[in-house]
């Protein structure tokens, strides 16, 4: 690994697995603050500081201008979807941003429009789309995907290549021996193993061309032993999965809350409606075990039960997703927090957070693209649990219990980003401040 990384020169192209309301959301916001229509709010790399040295030496640069990052400016697009439309008419026809902005776009995302890609109606059964990759097998769809990503390349004068799913829901797969090494994993291409998904398949053509992936999905895709295998072989970095938004990311931050406090949790009740694509999707039971799968998983982590078992042992923890088409892209989701405090006495929280999912999502692509271009240039390799911050259900090594503390994870992205400048780590122990000075 090096400190001190060299500027980002040259284009960055990201490259996006499915052009829906989270990529086209993204793009055009991204188009926007480059012609200074808007602010690229809820971007960690572009709105956030991070403090250096002590306190009193008041050092707090933006994110942007402490780590070389890749400027907007330098940023290319490109993708696949199942639907051919250019990204303008996708943009609309998301119905997440207003036609008075993308109007303003209109040039640059109708210049946008999807490769065909990588899909099998098995995997995500309430979708279906004319713009689809055709191959003799899996391994075949594979190359024409390295193919895709050279073409973009050479096309579009790319230095450098990113690429991030942004695509929908799979149906729920558990590991299995076809994912245990890159030699039965490539020979389950060749074979098309009905349990390597099309998000896999992605992965795969991203690392073995070195190029970082992300996955912003609950699929397992990159998470399994294959492809981290592939990933620490091709000097490639990984994270995922699933983008942290909505009612996860508000579990991230209550959750700490109440351990900190020691405040024990009979339930958790959670439930959303949304009527978007992906609201679709989910209303499919094999894709919502996936996403449901995902969301348990933060809890236990944060609530840490083996060890707190007076205060957690018992929680009982609940997800509910409902497809309600009226909504749209604009989510809405409840929680009831059944809460225990001194001597046993009950309470009650209530979370009422009509959010907008995709407007969540997008600076999180934008975050991972320009760190995880990063994360190569400084030659980090394999999974990125710095990385965690972003997402719902965090890839860690096998052994490790993934972080979910929405602040440890915080703490561990800023020191990572100190430790790649080559800044002192930051403790926050502050003991030194209320030492004596010692007379000379």
């Amino acid at each position: 690994m090096k400190h001190n990384p060299e500027p980002p020169n040259g284009k960055l192209g990201v490259l996006l697995p499915g052009l829906g309301a989270v990529a086209t959301t993204f793009i055009a916001g991204v188009l926007a603050v480059r012609k200074q229509l808007a602010e690229p709010v809820g971007s960690f790399t572009q709105m956030g500081t991070i403090r250096l040295g002590k306190r009193t030496e008041h050092r707090r640069p933006l994110i942007r201008d402490f780590v070389p990052l890749a400027d907007l400016d330098a940023l290319a697009f490109g993708g696949w979807d199942i639907y051919d439309d250019n990204v303008y008419d996708a943009a609309v026809n998301a119905g997440v941003l207003d036609t008075q902005l993308l109007d303003a776009l209109r040039d640059e995302l109708s210049a946008i429009s999807p490769m065909a890609a990588v899909f099998d109606h098995e995997y995500v059964k309430r979708l279906d789309g004319p713009n689809v990759k055709k191959g003799k097998d899996k391994m075949a769809l594979a190359e024409a995907l390295v193919d895709d990503m050279e073409r973009f390349r050479s096309e579009h004068g790319c230095d450098r290549l990113v690429m991030i799913w942004c695509a929908s829901t799979e149906t729920f797969i558990e590991e299995q021996d076809v994912h245990l090494s890159i030699d039965a994993f490539e020979q389950g291409l060749r074979d098309s193993h009905p349990a390597i998904a099309p998000s896999m398949i992605y992965a795969y053509a991203a690392i073995r061309s070195g190029v970082p992936f992300a996955n912003g999905a609950p699929n397992l895709s990159a998470d399994i032993p294959a492809l981290v295998e592939l990933a620490k072989r091709t000097g490639t970095p990984i994270a995922g999965k699933d983008f942290k938004t909505g009612q996860t990311l508000m579990k991230t931050i209550v959750a700490p809350g109440l351990k900190a406090r020691s405040l024990g949790v009979h339930g958790w009740f959670s439930t959303n409606i949304l009527g978007n694509r992906d609201g679709e999707v989910l209303d499919d039971p094999g894709s919502f075990k996936t996403k449901e799968t995902s969301k348990l998983s933060v809890l236990g982590s944060i609530f840490e039960q083996d060890f707190n078992s007076k205060l957690y042992a018992d929680l009982y923890h609940k997800i509910r997703i409902n497809y309600y088409p009226p909504r749209g892209d604009n989510k809405e989701s409840w929680d009831n927090i059944d809460i225990f405090g001194w001597l046993g006495y009950p309470m009650q929280i209530k979370i009422n957070f009509l959010c907008r999912d995709s407007i969540l999502a997008a600076p999180i692509v934008l975050d991972l693209a320009l760190l995880l271009d990063l994360a190569r240039r400084v030659e980090m390799s394999g999974i990125q649990e710095w990385l965690s911050f972003f997402f719902k259900s965090p890839q860690a090594q096998e052994g490790l219990r993934p972080q979910h503390d929405l602040f440890q994870q915080l703490m561990k992205l800023e020191n990572t980003l100190r430790f790649v400048q080559g800044e002192s780590l930051i403790t926050h122990l502050g003991l030194d401040y209320y030492e004596d000075t010692p007379e000379d």
